[in-house]
């Protein structure tokens, strides 16, 4: 069965079909994250996501090269270094380095790159664009000192976001690097150097200053993957303006030998126990501050892959403690199955049902469909192991089979790790008072156990202690 997802441009469900001459290779470009702050599990969302997409694309033969930017220049970040009374670099380091450690923690798949904005070679391919569309007479610098795209120069700006053009009023502009929906402005590409921006700018032709927000990603995208991207993703807020602005850019700048992007995939909005996430409400999290709460990596990216990335997510702890439990049961039957398959050398191919997980993830990632399989083939097998009729050589494969769901759900159990001496000490006294037949109190010490984020089982070896 091809792969097919529906294409935020034509808003109609394409296979996925290589370029002529390209192989089984695709270029895939997504929107990384602005680096201001820690990123939150709304920015995260999306990132799994897009890594449920390249990892799928993986086991359908694929060879997948991805590039996310790093947007480490903009009104955000300036005013976040001035603020703090630091350079720009050093405001947003620690915030770069806590993003990787985050992806990291959500096992992430790496990108081929990560392009920086304020990259030196970056920087020329803007001003190089920039150069480009000013010949072209797509731009020009207005009386503020800044460059801007002129909008009426290309027809097809609003095809992405269905943007109605009438009533556009010339000259009119948009300074800021985000501005409202629907709005139709002519957006700034270089941004003339004020006082506010302290010791942030480069020099250009067009005097000193720096990048606006749209003009990075078109010219890291095009500079590293080419002028024309096979997939573009990022959320549903990036539509407008952002891809808009870069198809503009980036159709106008090139040599018009094809599309910006053949397909563009867009997943909804996050809502925190069903309100829009913001610091005012008491509902903004960002995955740190989930794994001080005693979550783990693991149980946030089984949270955040569940629901459909068109549909909008609704992240409740309700949510969490639920895939918490559904993990759970992955991890006890896959230990049930390592038991039944024992040292056997052979393994037999599961049923054709099993290959229906992966067909489902075919058609536009539905993953509601294919974690449907994983559950069922689980409970058949269960129940074939109860009845004493799944061989070894079928847990042996059964195992095989799980480890391909694995490369693209990336659910497997954490590797093991070390008791904390606490931990060692709480699993030593449970043991005695279980010795003891001391059963509430027993039941007291899992409970302290689980509390600092282990699970204790009881087997015929004795007490199996794993992180949770």
């Amino acid at each position: 069965m091809p792969v097919q997802i529906l294409n935020t441009l034509t808003r109609s469900l394409e296979e996925i079909v290589p370029r002529v001459g390209e192989g089984r290779s695709l270029s895939l470009y997504t929107c990384g994250p602005t680096v201001y702050a820690h990123a939150h599990i709304g920015n995260f969302r999306a990132y799994v996501f897009e890594d449920l997409l390249q990892r799928h694309l993986r086991e359908r033969g694929f060879a997948v090269r991805r590039v996310m930017n790093l947007t480490d220049v903009d009104d955000k970040t300036i005013r976040g270094a001035v603020a703090s009374g630091i350079q720009l670099g050093d405001y947003t380091h620690p915030f770069k380095k806590a993003f990787f450690e985050d992806a990291e923690t959500l096992r992430l798949l790496p990108a081929e790159a990560y392009p920086a904005a304020t990259d030196p070679e970056q920087i020329a391919r803007m001003i190089a664009m920039i150069g480009t569309l000013m010949e072209r007479g797509h731009a020009y610098q207005a009386e503020d000192r800044s460059v801007y795209f002129r909008i009426a120069s290309f027809p097809g700006y609003g095809k992405l976001a269905r943007v109605d053009l009438e009533g556009q009023r010339p000259g009119q502009r948009v300074a800021s690097d985000e501005y409202e929906k629907e709005a139709v402005a002519d957006f700034a590409l270089w941004k003339a150097w004020v006082p506010e921006d302290g010791s942030v700018g480069w020099e250009s032709p067009w005097g000193k200053g720096r990048p606006g927000w749209h003009i990075e990603c078109s010219a890291m995208a095009t500079g590293l993957l080419g002028e024309t991207i096979d997939i573009h993703c990022g959320g549903v807020d990036n539509i407008f303006p952002h891809h808009e602005a870069e198809i503009a850019q980036c159709e106008c700048a090139g040599h018009g030998a094809g599309p910006f992007v053949r397909y563009w995939m867009h997943c909804a909005h996050l809502m925190v126990e069903g309100s829009k996430m913001a610091k005012s409400a008491g509902n903004f999290f960002t995955l740190r501050d989930l794994l001080q709460k005693g979550w783990t990596g693991r149980e946030v990216r089984y949270a955040l892959i569940t629901t459909h990335y068109r549909g909008s997510l609704n992240f409740t702890f309700e949510g969490l403690a639920a895939s918490r439990t559904a993990l759970g049961r992955l991890d006890a039957w896959r230990e049930r199955l390592i038991e039944s398959a024992g040292s056997e050398p052979i393994a037999e191919a599961p049923g054709d049902a099993t290959e229906v997980f992966f067909e489902a993830l075919d058609d536009d990632l539905n993953i509601s469909g294919a974690l449907a399989v994983l559950f069922e083939t689980l409970r058949e097998s269960n129940r074939r192991m109860d009845e004493g009729m799944l061989t070894p050589a079928q847990a042996k494969g059964m195992l095989l089979w799980l480890a391909r769901v694995d490369g693209v759900l990336a659910l497997e159990p954490d590797i093991a790790s070390a008791l904390p001496a606490e931990v060692e000490g709480l699993v030593s006294a449970r043991a005695a008072a279980r010795t003891a037949k001391e059963w509430k109190k027993s039941d007291e010490i899992r409970d302290q156990i689980a509390a600092l984020g282990w699970t204790v089982k009881d087997t015929k070896d004795g007490q199996k202690v794993t992180k949770s």
